[in-house]
């Protein structure tokens, strides 16, 4: 069990470099473009967010009505460390489109 931790832990530690590396070559660019490509990463890592918990929701609902009455719910960790994996990329991928 704490070889997955320590697994999970460095991507999480990973992709947390990554986006601050990504986030810090961003000022070359000009100020709108580095605004405009950080909301944009933003509002899609947000909506992804809000996209899962309402499944979640939905799961514990239809769990707790129809199903076996037991919701086991979602690990945080990999959680955060999804989001922050879905949020390197699509700050990477505005980045190229808006950058270059």
């Amino acid at each position: 069990m704490n070889g997955i931790v320590i697994i999970f832990f460095s991507l999480l530690v990973l992709s947390l470099i990554l986006i601050f590396l990504t986030i810090n070559t961003l000022p070359q660019l000009g100020d709108e473009r580095k605004k405009l490509i950080k909301m944009k990463a933003q509002s899609y890592s947000f909506a992804v967010v809000i996209v899962v918990l309402v499944i979640e929701m939905g799961e514990k609902v239809y769990s707790v009505f129809w199903g076996s009455n037991t919701y086991e719910g979602i690990s945080p960790f990999s959680f955060l460390l999804s989001i922050c994996i879905i949020y390197l990329f699509t700050l990477l991928f505005y980045k190229r489109k808006y950058g270059n």
